[in-house]
């Protein structure tokens, strides 16, 4: 059986994380800063694509937008993106997951570094580094993918095969590196994006249920897990995209089958919340029950699916599509109704039915809701509020998940995400 991989991202963790980076610090480890960042700016005003199905936008100015968004990602590049592994490469670090270089993190550098590219003139070069080392490190089963886990020494780890997200994330930034950069450099961007893709589709989606599996480490020889899907792995715009770019019909019935699931697991609870993980058997898909890859809430609202508002709230901003919107919809207008209109009472982690199971607020949680929130129309306040929130919200060195996920919703709520 695959041995579980662990996300430990519990705020009781980050005294000890913040103790470790200061001994990284002191001991001379490497971190990427940005240079002339005072200067940075974005050229022009945001296009409309990345929010063209809106309901509503911030009331904020964009150039307050704008200020916000550059501050929290200088902050970002000075907390996460190290060179530790050699002179040549750059590494997203993570010092909150099991281990301080994961492909997920990588896939998340990848994507940001490219949004960022119009404000910051050193994200070429950072790009392709950070490429440099997703590329070092393949996946053992499966070349075109990427080794799910690296140690501080930089080797590959839990047998070096991939994590879904991971590759996700890299293909869709390999793609818009093509559209910025074009692909007759260093890198052939696209082909390298296609080869993930078709890679992906061959390795990490269940042919029978049309889900994402967990990796390419799962396989028909465990039936349990191979029956398990991660529903933070559930992104439909960007299979959207790959069936765009690739001219592959098949994308097409895989976001088909996700949209379903989501209605599916959706209309069991009225709060629209969805489980870190889902497991099709005879009676259909359900959440699991009790620990099956990571901690014993992996069939609640936990630290993957609270990734959901935010993956399919990218859909409908982006595509319109009516079940993203509605899915993103029912999630926003329950926590708006949960918490009074409070983003400081959303919590981090809950069961299905809404019962929440830790008041600590963290970034993961409700940073994800501002996404959701852009697509209903009666929550004008409710978003404000939480753009308030995102932009008084510092980087706090330890907590690469959260972070990472806040300066994403960031982009895309200040119109700053770009599109393909």
């Amino acid at each position: 059986m695959k041995s579980a991989r662990p996300r430990l991202r519990r705020r009781t963790l980050l005294v000890l994380i913040a103790a470790f980076v200061v001994v990284l610090i002191a001991t001379g480890a490497a971190i990427v800063a940005l240079t002339g960042d005072e200067d940075l700016s974005f050229p022009a005003a945001p296009g409309r694509s990345a929010t063209a199905h809106a309901a509503i936008r911030p009331s904020a100015s964009q150039d307050d937008l704008d200020r916000a968004l550059l501050a929290f990602y200088r902050s970002w590049k000075d907390a996460y993106l190290r060179t530790d592994c050699d002179g040549d490469t750059v590494q997203v670090y993570s010092p909150d997951a099991k281990y301080p270089f994961v492909a997920e993190a990588q896939g998340y550098g990848l994507v940001v570094t490219a949004t960022m590219s119009p404000a910051d003139p050193d994200a070429k070069p950072t790009f392709d580094r950070l490429l440099a080392y997703v590329l070092a490190h393949p996946s053992t089963r499966t070349p075109d993918l990427m080794a799910a886990e690296q140690n501080k020494d930089c080797d590959d780890r839990s047998g070096g095969d991939s994590a879904t997200d991971g590759d996700l994330d890299i293909a869709y930034g390999l793609l818009l590196a093509d559209k910025l950069w074009g692909s007759d450099g260093e890198y052939d961007y696209r082909q390298l994006a296609l080869r993930r893709i078709q890679a992906i589709k061959a390795k990490t989606v269940n042919p029978s249920s049309g889900l994402m599996l967990l990796g390419d480490w799962s396989t028909a020889s465990n039936a349990t897990l191979y029956a398990t899907t991660r529903t933070s792995d559930w992104m439909p715009y960007y299979f959207r995209v790959f069936e765009d770019v690739t001219g592959d019909p098949a994308w097409s019935g895989i976001r088909e089958a996700h949209e379903r699931a989501i209605a599916g697991l959706q209309g069991d609870d009225d709060t629209g919340l969805l489980p870190d993980f889902a497991r099709t058997s005879g009676s259909g898909l359900r959440p699991v029950a009790g620990k099956v890859l990571e901690t014993k809430n992996d069939g609640d609202y936990s630290f993957n699916a609270c990734r959901t508002p935010w993956r399919i709230g990218t859909d409908a901003l982006i595509s319109g599509d009516a079940e993203s919107t509605a899915a993103a919809r029912k999630v926003d207008a329950w926590f708006r109704s949960s918490t009074g209109g409070n983003p400081d009472r959303v919590g981090s982690g809950y069961r299905l039915d809404g019962t929440r199971l830790n008041a600590s607020p963290e970034n993961a949680f409700w940073a994800p809701l501002a996404v959701s929130a852009m697509t209903d129309p009666g929550a004008q306040k409710w978003l404000d509020r939480l753009w308030t929130k995102l932009a008084d919200n510092d980087v706090e060195r330890g907590n690469y998940y959260g972070d990472t996920i806040q300066l994403q919703v960031m982009t895309l709520v200040a119109g700053r995400y770009l599109t393909i």
